[in-house]
């Protein structure tokens, strides 16, 4: 005999159950065997400690560090570390001075940096461009190194320039310093806080070819993107290496096209426009044409990591000033695993209540609820440590909550689909009906009320603080997961259940006994006496039950029946 449609489908939802969590499971253990994955979740800097840096700013000569650049410096740097994958790290300012950063765990050398890297980006002009190093080449051919400059050298241009390519900003003291700069000598100089608007001798990254630069024409604050791609020639193939696309705001296209239209007409190294990055040289391209459209390309020596890692700190804005690393340290879990396990056993605690309420609410159906209840917790606990592997999502005290919180919410789905289907019971159905009709009931209401909670989550998550995200985070995953647990699991074991012949019977520790839940309501006010066969108690207990669940209308319909027939009665009487 072909199984029934409701059976096909029970069978179809656990069999797509299944294998979700397979192919979950399979996931998780290819990457605990093949890659960096953990069977547990990564735990965030309350519970687990990590890496703190303290940052302090440079900045030029009697200059003051205002709190707006620091509350702006703390934004860029959140952005960076976010778009890294590194969740549940703390950002803030110590006083007036300092940035301090704390990730939890040990973050990778690649994160270290991006959060170091000041990435103020500035396009100067070249003036003059040279080897490397200091020597210079006398009259009878020998190398030796340049004579620093004597100071009544002219320090002031004899000419006010007109623009960041003139020559004029080469004073006799300025091309002497030039000659002498070695960028071997200077490769740790610090040349990021250098003023805008006056020269700068410096280096590419490589420290190759020496720069005398002009003075900035165009700041990294006009960048309103950037991303990383590889170049394309004009034909469209890809020539493998790795680039830096940036589009500039309003401001920037016009400055931009504004110096490239100038620089057109130009010859030798003056025809070159300096990229620099916390004051190294990236890039000095030559200009072919006026780009006026500003979007330019930055090329360079670049890897995917560099390019990508370039990208995100041009993406979220240049530092409103360049950083020294104060200290870097390992600092311990400011709650530890004390919190933790309080936290697992408050958890515990609450399973437990629930399955206590349930078995004494639904007797044998409350073990519906348990196995569904162990079916989401394996779900999530799979997500979670595939997010914690995959997107580095590390789960902090507040995320703990949400998981604890999560229980009752679950459970509230259950309560809610075997309330409907006891209902149906009550109205006469049979269970295998009950199931059915129950189901199309309770499925509304469980959307609604998962879409509320879901919803919530989502604006939490948006608005609260960072320390409050991971609450926001787990809720809203517990929901989703809850809904596929009620869909693939919860329904299709009562389908199947209702089958059985323990269920179907209305067996007294089924929980879904029709004469125990009072099921003389036939609906409409009216009732129907019970049989002998019951027992006096239960009767009794199925009628209070059945009166407790009239509606409004139908007590007022039955009030005005019994009314009725009171009056019949009493005319009646008269009558007679």
């Amino acid at each position: 005999m072909a199984k029934s449609t409701p059976v096909k489908k029970a069978w179809r939802s656990l069999t797509w159950l299944g294998v979700l969590v397979v192919v979950l499971l399979g996931t998780l253990t290819a990457g605990v065997l093949f890659s960096n994955a953990t069977w547990l979740p990564k735990l965030a800097l309350d519970l687990e400690g990590g890496t703190q840096i303290i940052l302090a700013p440079q900045v030029e000569n009697g200059q003051s560090v205002q709190q707006q650049q620091l509350d702006q410096a703390v934004s860029i740097i959140r952005q960076r570390i976010d778009a890294s994958g590194v969740s549940e790290a703390q950002i803030s300012t110590e006083g007036s001075k300092n940035i301090v950063v704390s990730l939890p765990g040990k973050p990778d050398q690649a994160t270290l940096d991006r959060v170091k890297s000041s990435a103020r980006l500035d396009f100067r002009p070249v003036l003059i461009a040279g080897g490397p190093t200091n020597e210079v080449v006398g009259a009878d051919g020998k190398s030796t190194p340049a004579p620093s400059p004597a100071p009544d050298l002219q320090a002031t241009p004899s000419a006010k320039p007109t623009n960041g390519s003139d020559l004029a900003w080469v004073t006799p003291k300025l091309q002497a310093e030039f000659n002498a700069y070695d960028c071997k000598a200077n490769a740790n100089k610090t040349t990021s806080s250098a003023p805008t608007d006056q020269p700068l001798i410096t280096c590419d990254d490589q420290n190759t070819v020496k720069y005398l630069l002009g003075p900035v024409e165009v700041k990294g604050q006009d960048i309103s993107d950037a991303n990383a791609g590889l170049v394309q020639s004009s034909q469209g193939v890809t020539t493998g290496q790795w680039a830096v696309n940036i589009v500039f705001n309003g401001a920037g296209t016009k400055a931009f096209a504004d110096v490239t239209t100038r620089l057109v007409g130009l010859q030798g190294s003056q025809n070159q426009f300096a990229i620099v990055l916390d004051g190294k040289v990236i890039s000095a391209p030559t200009t072919q044409a006026a780009i006026t459209d500003g979007k330019p390309q930055i090329t360079g020596n670049f890897t995917e990591t560099t390019a990508k890692a370039l990208a995100d700190q041009l993406k979220f804005g240049a530092l409103p000033f360049s950083f020294k690393v104060q200290s870097q340290d390992t600092i311990s879990a400011t709650l530890g695993t004390a919190q933790l396990l309080a936290g697992l056993i408050a958890g515990l605690i609450g399973l437990i209540l629930v399955a206590i309420y349930t078995f004494f609410q639904y007797r044998l159906l409350g073990l519906v609820t348990i196995f569904s209840l162990v079916v989401a917790g394996v779900l999530t606990w799979l997500t979670i440590s595939l997010l914690s592997w995959h997107y580095d999502y590390r789960l902090s005290l507040a995320g703990v909550a949400g998981l604890i919180v999560a229980i009752g919410f679950t459970a509230d789905s259950f309560i809610v689909y075997f309330e409907r289907i006891r209902d149906e019971l009550r109205d006469g159905r049979g269970l295998e009906s009950a199931v059915e009709a129950g189901w199309g009931r309770a499925r509304r209401t469980i959307y609604a009320s998962k879409a509320t909670n879901l919803l919530a989550a989502v604006v939490l998550y948006v608005l609260a603080a960072a320390n409050v995200r991971g609450f926001a985070f787990t809720l809203g995953l517990t929901t989703i997961i809850d809904v596929i647990v009620v869909l693939l699991f919860t329904h299709p074991t009562l389908q199947l259940l209702a089958r059985t012949r323990f269920f179907s019977s209305g067996h007294p520790l089924s929980g879904l006994d029709p004469q125990a839940l009072g099921a003389v309501y036939r609906g409409a006010a009216q009732f129907r006496a019970p049989t002998a066969s019951v027992k006096a108690g239960t009767a009794a207990r199925a009628g209070k039950e059945a009166a407790r669940r009239q509606t409004i209308a139908e007590r007022k319909a039955a009030e005005l029946a019994g009314a009725s027939t009171s009056s019949d009665r009493s005319t009646e009487g008269k009558d007679s």
